[in-house]
């Protein structure tokens, strides 16, 4: 008798310890889907009562209704697999939402990186060792960050004799000569050297001696729409090539602007190539050649405000928000789903691509991990139609990685894909906005119809802008222009784009 009651306070105080872990693993969970903000009212009713009456079932088993050895241990066994579920549930919401906070929290401030290069094979190996030397700088570009420099050097007792130059190239020329024993280099600016086939190798036969970087103000603001459940906008997708960081401007590779229609489930994809010939809309100073011609990718150096008022100029359209990539960190974000899938038509295989040597696709469908889904995205020298279909594989790339993350495959890595997209992307959306949406997807599950066009043109080699000099650039085919903004003021007023010639 005394053994039996014995076991009962035994079962009692276990019953209480096992229904207390309950509550708070509900708790937790409840907490965070409250503060995530995204599940409809009624829906967030129904989980808040299911789980309140599956506590309550379970703390009655635990502590009152079980007796028996067996019968409690089942109980505690299932509470146990409960509570686990909800702490991983919870720690997926609060996952979640330190990802939108992340993205919405977009900086006030964005960076800008100069540095002071000289040849590998240069005797001057410090910043100390510039003194008396001459260094190169540019006359009417990135000339913020050449005065940052020579400023720095002079305060540090560093003097050394300037000399200016018209172009990029033609201080790159002068620097290889020997004319000048070093030169300040915008970091944004590096791909555009490495770009040109005469400097392919500049990151291999340079080094840097002094580097410095100064803060730009980050104008870009949303131009939010009344209900964004109901209201169609347009947003600018900008995939930047940035290698110092998510904060630092960058040249903009990637160039789409999203038409989204809530009522009619409609999503365009308007991509225009890099290499566009465009007239720049500057947002602010630094150098930026406000009207003049240039490829549209050299407006990220500016910051992706830039890059949304020449968009919004060429195309005669509003942009309401803006999501800005990391372009080089979708190599994580592919990798944390397991890869992805690509179909290569025919005529499009490739055995050795240049930003990715090694890789190769062959018609059909091809797996791709992180590095060889960046390589595909950034090739354009291994086709015919170069930045044309370069622009087609990004879109592949893009809706791949989509595909990846709305598949029920993304629980088993859910965790590390949070983590991956993190620091990639950043979007003028409101927390509250991108909760809206969530929301209308769960509560009405609209079936979402995709449509695709591209911007296209010819071929030429004129002057740019930014770098001083003439380089390869697609001259825009106006009717090509003139068809997109009919296209997007078609899903705009609630029609389809693909009704538009």
């Amino acid at each position: 008798m005394r053994k039996d009651k014995k076991q009962n306070k035994v079962g009692i105080v276990f019953g209480i310890i096992f229904s207390i872990i309950l509550l708070v693993a509900t708790m937790y969970l409840l907490f965070n889907i409250i503060k995530l903000n995204i599940l409809p009212s009624q829906l967030l009713f129904l989980v808040t009562i299911l789980f309140v009456l599956l506590d309550l079932i379970f703390i009655l088993l635990l502590c009152f209704a079980t007796k028996g050895i067996v019968s409690k241990l089942i109980c505690i066994i299932i509470s146990l697999v409960i509570s686990l579920g909800s702490c991983v549930g919870g720690y997926y919401m609060s996952k979640t939402g330190g990802l939108l906070s992340n993205i919405t929290n977009v900086a006030k401030h964005s960076k800008n990186t100069v540095s002071v290069v000289v040849k590998e094979s240069s005797d001057l190996k410090k910043k100390a060792d510039l003194a008396g030397h001459s260094i190169g700088t540019l006359a009417n570009i990135n000339t913020v960050g050449s005065k940052k420099v020579i400023k720095e050097l002079n305060n540090s007792g560093i003097q050394m004799e300037q000399k200016e130059y018209g172009s990029l190239t033609e201080m790159l020329e002068s620097f290889y000569s020997g004319e000048v024993d070093s030169i300040v280099i915008s970091e944004s600016s590096r791909s555009q050297i490495t770009d040109m086939e005469a400097y392919a190798n500049f990151d291999n036969n340079t080094h840097v001696v002094y580097q410095t970087s100064y803060k730009v103000e980050n104008t870009d603001k949303a131009k939010s729409v009344t209900n964004i459940t109901t209201t169609p906008f347009n947003v600018l997708i900008s995939g930047s090539d940035t290698r110092g960081g998510f904060d630092e401007n960058g040249r903009s590779d990637v160039i789409m602007v999203a038409t989204v229609n809530p009522k009619t489930g409609t999503i365009l994809l308007t991509s225009i190539p890099r290499d566009f010939y465009v007239t720049t809309a500057c947002d602010a100073g630094d150098g930026c050649m406000e009207g003049q011609l240039d490829k549209i990718t050299h407006t990220g150096i500016h910051g992706t405000n830039t890059t949304k008022r020449t968009v919004e100029k060429l195309l005669g359209i509003e942009i309401n928000y803006t999501f800005k990539v990391g372009f080089d960190t979708v190599t994580d974000i592919v990798n944390a789903v397991g890869g992805i899938d690509v179909n290569v038509e025919p005529g499009y295989e490739c055995d050795n691509f240049l930003h990715a040597p090694g890789l190769s696709v062959h018609a059909g469908v091809n797996h791709l991990n992180g590095e060889q889904a960046l390589g595909y995205a950034r090739e354009r020298y291994a086709y015919s139609e170069g930045d044309r279909q370069r622009t087609k594989n990004q879109q592949q790339v893009l809706m791949g990685i989509v595909d990846k993350i709305t598949s029920p495959a993304i629980v088993t890595n859910y965790a590390s894909i949070m983590d991956s997209m993190a620091n990639t992307f950043s979007t003028t959306m409101s927390n509250d906005e991108i909760s809206d949406l969530i929301k209308y997807q769960l509560n009405k599950n609209p079936k979402w119809k995709m449509e695709q066009y591209m911007v296209n043109g010819t071929g030429d080699t004129l002057m740019c802008a930014e770098l001083g000099d003439a380089a390869y650039v697609m001259v825009p085919d106006q009717s090509t222009v003139a068809t997109a903004k009919n296209k997007i003021n078609a899903v705009l007023a609630g029609k389809s784009a693909d009704d538009v010639e």
